[in-house]
């Protein structure tokens, strides 16, 4: 993918995000230069993998496979007391995110504004596949019994609660529109905590075009790293 690509999607979610009156933080806006240039202490940020991401989890078809968000908190090495974690989404019509559980990871869910977002949930078996009973969720603190893989529909403000070893996939009805989606959770680890259940990739592998319009948690390192030439330029 080119980088001037995610450039461009990075400006459609921030748009997006606008027009939902879903505010970032600050540093969110940061340019690469403001990035290194920076007076502030970012090693929590950092730690935590705040900040803007995307994957198109290697199907090299973002627009129909792939995630756009951006993790406002999370605890880390650095805010060991905190136990919780928040994301907002962009998930756009009929773009999935996969079939996966987290072994430790609980979350909630958030419709909060544009079209509908669609679920489908399955619970997991001792081997980690996909077991075929119906499974037991809660929904806006309603408990509900939904037959596996049944496809459950969230309007906007809705959200459900998927508790550790609960398949889910995702993605927005088509013809609504994309979704403004919340996230709250346990601390979110995404390098130990994903379960998925086919084989995925999680950074898209970047054609570097032009420069980053805003850095994405996987560009820290790179262009950030004061040992390297690029974070010294």
């Amino acid at each position: 993918m080119k980088r001037s690509e995610i450039n461009q999607m990075l400006q459609e979610a921030r748009l997006f995000f606008e027009t939902g009156s879903f505010d970032l933080p600050p540093w969110a806006d940061w340019s690469l230069q403001e990035w290194r240039e920076t007076q502030w202490d970012t090693q929590a940020i950092r730690s935590g993998a705040l900040g803007w991401d995307m994957t198109d989890f290697g199907s090299g078809n973002y627009q129909e496979r792939g995630l756009m968000l951006f993790t406002l908190r999370n605890g880390n090495a650095f805010e060991q007391s905190k136990t919780y974690a928040e994301k907002i989404m962009m998930v756009r019509e009929g773009q999935e995110t996969p079939m996966h559980f987290h072994w430790t990871k609980t979350e909630d869910i958030i419709n909060r504004g544009g079209g509908n977002l669609i679920l489908e949930l399955y619970n997991s078996n001792q081997d980690e596949s996909l077991a075929s009973n119906d499974v037991n969720v809660m929904m806006d603190g309603i408990p509900y019994t939904i037959k596996a893989g049944k496809p459950i529909t969230l309007q906007p403000g809705m959200s459900i609660t998927l508790e550790t070893g609960m398949y889910h996939r995702f993605y927005g009805e088509k013809g609504r529109g994309s979704v403004l989606v919340g996230e709250v959770s346990k601390v979110n680890d995404d390098a130990s905590d994903n379960r998925f259940l086919e084989t995925v990739g999680r950074f898209p592998s970047i054609m570097e075009d032009e420069e980053p319009w805003r850095l994405m948690v996987g560009d820290y390192d790179h262009f950030l790293d004061l040992n390297s030439e690029e974070g010294l330029a």
